[in-house]
């Protein structure tokens, strides 16, 4: 077999097309809308060489348009985890064993089917199963998750290079990293088609193999994934992909001896529920799996007298109401000084009445729909109790309809109360709360900022004065794992902002980085000597 150290193609972030009127790019998602809106599909699930169908289906419908059906899924049960495990662990051998240089080259083919021949497929996926705008679903599905397959790729042989520093006469020291030993099991979310690609992925470069499990309403797109790694020659086994509820799929993983690691990003509740499963039966397993998680997040803007009011409202309009305030980053509390306030008021409230809402098809809406009926019931019961608080007014939006979709209208609370509950809780929906603070009590609100949520995902500060984001930089360093200067707190970039936050909001293993996939390897030391002793005495034993 030839043997050689290779060198894998420099990684550069993927250019994001701009879908304007008249360019190709939009001819083609337009026409590929309409194709994927004209027919029904069937979608099984894949476990080893097999696509299963068990006659137990779902449908799959546009959280903007609930009544029209996209297609069905089929449902599976702790049998078919039970398959998947197996299937996972038939696969190992021949996985891990293969050279390296050879699972690079399948994922960054991955890579070069969705920047070609997918990236409409995957983009018109995700705009009509999770209600992404067009440009939305090609940050996300197209850019973000090419820049995890090369990114990654390029990770991995910085890892598989790296080798202790010195050897001494006689001895040769090597590192080796091996996969964990048993599974990994991903379980995603529903609102970046990028971190469904990304969690099982990941994982499966160092050489593990995976159990997927999906959020429901991300499978349409989870579908079209599955195509690209087929056709990228992931081989059968190494991805498996189930579509059960969480107490079926966790029963079963949790329980079982060769689980070796969690790959997760949803809420904070069910990974401390995760973790504690773990615990409970951490005497089962052959080895302490590995918990990885992103989780929640109770974002925030604060903002100092100095700073630029149109710079300030454009990062809230943005930051909280992109994807319907669906993103683990947006903005959701907002911390705003008295004497820019009503300048900031002004331009936001001129950003809101701008904005269309409706479904995605219609290139021209900025906001579409939640993505389902239960995140609409919860947000509506939030904008409710704030209508009755008597120490809040909300200022824009606070209507929401689902007759014909989930569209709740971008809103804006502002509270007299700093620690009101919009303020503390994760509401993931299109609802933004500021608290109006003293201008000249900055160091005030930077304490409020860090003590008011458990959370610590991301946050942002704006200001000119140094001295002022000097300080918020330090107050704040525990508040946000990605933490933004004159900037909106979304919109993290592979290879340039790695993500992830500690706290409440994960374990801040950072997607996007190699210290993400140095969390699916194990290392093992090896020291060889090449002209062992022969006696057992050293120097020190000889007499005066």
């Amino acid at each position: 077999m030839l043997k050689g150290f290779f060198n894998v193609p420099t990684p550069h972030n993927e250019p994001v097309k701009n879908y304007a009127p008249g360019s190709p790019e939009r001819k083609e998602l337009q026409a590929m809308l309409q194709t994927l809106r004209s027919q029904q599909i069937d979608v099984p699930m894949y476990i080893g060489s097999e696509e299963v169908r068990t006659g137990k289906t779902r449908t799959m419908s546009p959280p903007h348009d609930h009544q029209h059906i996209l297609g069905q899924f089929h449902e599976g049960d702790a049998s078919h985890v039970e398959q998947a495990i197996n299937a996972a662990l038939g696969a190992k051998y021949a996985w891990e064993n293969m050279e390296w240089e050879q699972r690079a080259a399948i994922f960054l083919k991955a890579a070069d089917l969705l920047a070609g021949p997918y990236r409409a497929k995957l983009n018109a996926a995700t705009m009509l199963g999770q209600s992404k705008n067009a440009y939305q679903a090609e940050i996300d599905s197209a850019c973000e998750f090419i820049d995890f397959l090369r990114f990654n790729v390029k990770y991995m042989t910085e890892i598989y290079a790296q080798q202790p520093p010195v050897s001494g006469n006689g001895v040769w020291n090597r590192l080796e990293q091996r996969p964990l030993e048993g599974f990994v099991f991903a379980l995603t979310p529903f609102n970046f088609t990028a971190i469904a690609g990304n969690l099982p992925t990941s994982a499966a470069m160092m050489g593990n193999t995976i159990v997927w499990k999906p959020a429901y309403t991300q499978i349409y797109s989870a579908n079209v994934l599955m195509e690209i790694f087929k056709e990228a020659g992931v081989p059968d086994g190494v991805i498996n992909l189930v579509y059960v509820d969480g107490p079926t799929a966790g029963d079963v993983i949790f329980n079982h001896p060769d689980f070796a690691g969690i790959h997760f990003t949803g809420s904070t509740g069910v990974f401390q529920h995760v973790w504690k499963t773990i615990g409970t039966n951490i005497y089962k397993y052959k080895s302490y799996p590995r918990i990885v998680g992103e989780t929640g997040g109770k974002d925030f803007v604060i903002a100092h007298k100095s700073s630029h009011a149109k710079a300030v409202a454009v990062a809230l309009s943005r930051g909280a109401f992109e994807f319907q305030g669906q993103k683990c980053s947006a903005a959701s509390r907002a911390y705003i000084p008295s004497n820019i306030w009503e300048d900031v008021k002004t331009y936001l409230l001129e950003d809101l009445a701008s904005m269309k809402m409706g479904g995605t098809e219609d290139f021209t809406n900025f906001i579409n729909a939640v993505i389902d009926e239960k995140s609409f019931d919860k947000i509506a019961k939030y904008i409710d109790n704030a209508k009755a608080a008597p120490e809040v007014e909300i200022i824009a939006g606070g209507t929401y309809d689902k007759s014909k979709g989930y569209f709740i209208a971008p809103t804006v609370i502002v509270t007299k109360d700093p620690m009101y509950v919009t303020m503390q809780e994760e509401i993931f929906g299109p609802v933004l709360t500021i608290y109006v603070y003293h201008a000249e009590h900055f160091e005030e609100a930077l304490e409020l900022v860090d003590q008011t949520s458990p959370y610590a995902l991301t946050g942002a500060v704006f200001a000119q004065d140094r001295y002022a984001l000097e300080l918020a930089t330090k107050k704040l360093k525990n508040a946000a794992g990605n933490f933004y200067i004159n900037d909106k707190p979304t919109g993290a970039v592979v290879g340039q902002q790695p993500f992830g936050g500690a706290r409440a909001s994960g374990t801040n293993d950072k997607a996007g980085s190699m210290i993400n996939l140095l969390r699916w390897v194990s290392p093992r030391t090896i020291k060889e000597t090449f002209v062992p002793p022969v006696d057992y005495r050293y120097p020190f034993l000889g007499e005066d």
